[in-house]
């Protein structure tokens, strides 16, 4: 009995052993894994020619994902099959079951993609592995980097040029790299050839671009490599969503009698909206109402506010039609029709202010101030002049003009410069403000703000190394990117930005070839070559009352 119990005491003795063995956790407490794996062995050695296997290995610092792996491995030129992996521990063994081509330069970049098993780190940078089926290794390359915040990722698409009218991304790239997390990339071991080449934000890794979710990057020239040893460097991108999906009307269903919300697949350009885009008819009379307002209002991004000159009957069968409306990215929309789902439901709510810019009692720039002032509801426009006091803090009035962006917004224009740090008072009359129903409110609205004193401003001045007339320079807002300030050299190549709001800041150049001011950013098809930019090297971190002065903006040609 005693020996039995010592036997079976042995075994689960053996058993808890080989659990334990079997589930290695790593320890509970202890500083968190911050460390990315990296690649500590290859085979064969970057730089081997005349290399005869069909097989690469690496092995990693420590274990990693191995789904993450295959997703990272990115080889040029483009190989013939699968590629079949096998790991052994830490080491990977990556095979080419239709063999190599010979006497050609092979380039293995391993993505940042890459992570670990303890705590998912990514590589901090691409790894790349160069060998030669032949006598020697094709050290052409080319070198660049993607200025985006989100550039980590990006891949690289190289294509050999075979003339200027292909469409080169219809088809799987011929070389291919990835960027690091500062957004440089490089491309090595490439053939003597001219290229084209695209930044991809290639999301389902198919290795072609579709966009409709892949945004991209265009370059400002193609590259040729010539049969001797060469290098060429910056060639540099900006990405950007290629939209090219014209918007379509969706819906359109009233919210009361007088209201009618027009659905769109996307968002549609408010400054572009209009009453002349939209008509009702009647399918059965073919009588055709309009639209009284059209506005934006608060509701959701893809909705169109729309206000019909007369109440529609709810036992017609009626039609909204929309031309032309244009997305933000500038596609206009085909004749759309859709039928209205009417309502009888009686309009008694009068019109209220739902937003201000600025918001009440905040700080304003004293020069070339605009006030906006939102309504939920559109209103009658004759009156509104004789609604409206602008006054300073001691009630002298400041004289004003005043326009409609659209039919829901009214928008107040000083036409004197506001006093610097001094108090302003708007008050609106809402009894002038009247909607397509006849609501009203029987109130006063008063908006205060203040103006800023003028010393909270920075700005930055210096002077080029380029003699080019057509360089733009853009300071631009690390913060806020829509907020970008143009403006281009004089004779001496001086430049200086005035009058700008303390924070940190990007300065950048490029080189406006068709003379409007705004980057091009290209395109894709037909195809179309971006404009050459230049990044100055450091953030500048502009101070208030203290202007940066004397920078030297070298550009390099």
């Amino acid at each position: 009995m005693v020996k039995s119990a010592k036997i079976i005491f042995v075994i689960a003795s053996m058993l808890f052993l080989f659990i334990s063995c079997a589930n290695q956790l790593p320890p509970g407490g202890g500083d968190v894994d911050t460390t990315p794996p990296e690649i500590i062995y290859s085979f064969p050695e970057s730089g081997t020619t005349n290399f005869k296997e069909n097989y690469f290995e690496v092995e990693f610092s420590e274990y990693v994902d191995k789904r993450s792996f295959r997703e990272a491995i990115f080889i040029s030129p483009a190989i013939e099959g699968e590629i079949e992996i096998d790991w052994t521990g830490r080491t990977a063994t990556v095979s080419f079951p239709k063999g190599l081509k010979p006497n050609l330069t092979y380039v293995v970049n391993i993505g940042t993609d890459v992570v670990d098993l303890n705590n998912r780190n990514r590589m901090a940078s691409t790894f790349t592995l160069t060998f030669s089926t032949g006598n020697e290794i094709d050290r052409r390359k080319i070198s660049g980097k993607v200025f985006n915040k989100d550039a980590d990722g990006t891949l690289i698409f190289a294509y050999m040029m075979k003339d200027d009218t292909t469409d080169y991304l219809l088809s799987k790239p011929d070389y291919l790299s990835q960027v690091g997390k500062d957004g440089t990339f490089v491309l090595n071991g490439l053939a003597s050839s001219q290229y084209r080449i695209f930044a991809v934000k290639d999301q389902f890794k198919d290795l072609i671009f579709q966009s409709d979710q892949d945004m991209i990057g265009i370059p400002y020239q193609d590259v040729f490599l010539s049969k001797d040893d060469s290098v060429f460097s910056d060639l540099n991108f900006f990405l950007f969503k290629a939209d090219t999906v014209k918007p379509r009307l969706l819906e359109a269903l009233m919210t009361d009698e007088r209201h009618l919300i027009a659905k769109f697949s996307e968002e549609i350009d408010s400054t572009a909206v209009n009453i002349d885009n939209f008509r009702i008819v009647d399918s059965t009379s073919n009588l055709i109402s309009n639209i009284l307002y059209a506005y934006k209002g608060s509701g959701k991004k893809e909705e169109i506010v729309l206000v019909p000159e007369e109440k529609l009957n709810p036992s017609e069968q009626l039609y909204l039609l929309a031309d032309k409306m244009i997305d933000l990215s500038k596609n206009e929309t085909d004749s759309d029709k859709v039928s209205i789902l009417i309502s009888d439901r009686p309009d008694t709510i009068s019109l209220k202010i739902i937003k201000t810019e600025p918001v009440q009692y905040s700080k304003v720039d004293f020069m070339n101030a605009v006030i906006f002032i939102y309504f939920d509801d559109a209103f009658v426009k004759g009156k509104i002049i004789n609604a409206i006091q602008f006054t300073d803090s001691i009630g002298n009035r400041v004289p004003f003009d005043i326009s409609f962006p659209d039919d829901a917004t009214l928008l107040i224009k000083p036409l004197i410069n506001l006093k610097a740090d001094y108090g302003y008072m708007i008050k609106l009359n809402l009894n002038y403000f009247e909607d397509a129903n006849g609501n009203k409110t029987d109130s006063v609205y008063q908006m205060k703000f203040s103006t800023i004193s003028g010393l909270e401003f920075t700005g930055v001045s210096g002077k080029v190394s380029s003699a080019d007339s057509n360089l733009v320079l853009v300071l631009e807002s690390n913060s806020k990117p829509e907020k970008k300030f143009f403006i281009k050299s004089d004779t001496n190549l001086n430049f200086s930005f005035e009058r700008i709001e303390a924070g940190a800041y990007t300065l950048w150049a490029f080189v406006d070839k068709n003379n409007d001011r705004k980057f091009d950013y290209g395109w894709f098809n037909p195809f179309r070559f971006s404009e050459k930019f230049y990044i100055y090297p450091e953030v500048l971190n502009l101070r208030p009352r203290w202007s940066l002065t004397d920078l030297l903006f070298k550009i390099e040609k």
